[in-house]
C-alpha cells in the first residue's frame, strides 16, 4: 500500500485551495450567479478543478483532496459557493454537486490511471465521465430537495433543462482540462504516475 508523502499532501492541499477559489468566482463577479426556481446557482470552476484533481493526482489522492475540501467547508471554513460553510451547504439544493466532486475525482483518476500514457482522447473521455457524474448526482439531488424540503413543484425534466447553461460551460471546461493536462504531463509528472512507478 502506498503511503502519502509530504509532496502528495501538498498537491492535495493546493487543490483544496483551488476548489475554494473556483467556488467563489461569483462572489467577485455577481453576474455569474443564475437564479433557478427557489435557489441561486452560481457559475463556478469547481467541476473543472475536480476533474483536474482526478487527472493530475489520480483516483486516490484526487478523491482524498475532494473529501478534505468538503470536510473543511462542513467544519466552518467558508470555502463553498458564496463564501458559505457548515453542514447546511450539503443539505441545500446544490449540495449534491458538492458531494459529486469526490466521485468526479475518483472516476476521472481511475480512467486516467488505466491508460498507459497521457492522451487527449483518453483524458477527454475521463473528463466527460466526470461531468456526467457531476450533473447526474447534482441535478437529481437538487430535484429531490426542491420537491421535498423546499416544497417546490418542479419536474425532473425541467431541473435538467434549467442546468443547460451550466452544462455547456462545464463541457467546454472539461475538454479544456483534457487538453491542458496532456500539455502539463509533458512537463510535470502526474502524481499517480510517480506512485505507479514506485509500486
Amino acid at each position: 500500500m502506498n503511503k502519502l508523502r509530504t509532496v502528495d499532501l501538498t498537491f492535495g492541499a493546493v487543490f483544496v485551495c483551488l476548489m475554494a477559489f473556483g467556488a467563489n468566482i461569483a462572489v467577485w463577479f455577481p453576474m455569474l450567479a443564475v437564479p433557478i426556481g427557489g435557489a441561486t446557482v452560481p457559475l463556478s470552476l469547481q467541476t473543472f478543478f475536480a476533474i483536474l484533481a482526478g487527472l493530475m493526482l489520480g483516483k486516490k489522492l484526487g478523491s482524498i483532496s475532494m473529501i478534505t475540501y468538503i470536510l473543511v467547508g462542513v467544519a466552518g471554513v467558508p470555502v463553498f459557493a458564496n463564501m458559505s460553510a457548515g453542514p447546511m451547504a450539503i443539505v441545500s439544493p446544490t449540495g449534491g454537486f458538492i458531494i459529486s466532486f469526490v466521485f468526479i475525482a475518483f472516476f476521472v483518476g481511475w480512467i486516467s490511471e488505466a491508460s498507459k500514457k497521457p492522451s487527449v482522447p483518453i483524458y477527454t473521455i475521463a473528463s466527460l465521465v466526470g461531468l456526467v457524474m457531476n450533473y447526474t448526482i447534482g441535478v437529481s439531488y437538487m430535484y429531490l430537495a426542491m420537491n421535498t424540503w423546499l416544497a417546490l413543484d418542479i419536474s425532473y425534466r425541467i431541473a435538467w433543462i434549467s442546468m443547460t447553461p451550466f452544462i455547456v460551460k462545464d463541457t467546454a471546461l472539461a475538454c479544456l482540462a483534457a487538453v491542458f493536462m496532456v500539455t502539463l504531463a509533458k512537463r510535470v509528472p502526474m502524481r499517480w504516475t510517480s506512485v505507479k512507478a514506485k509500486a
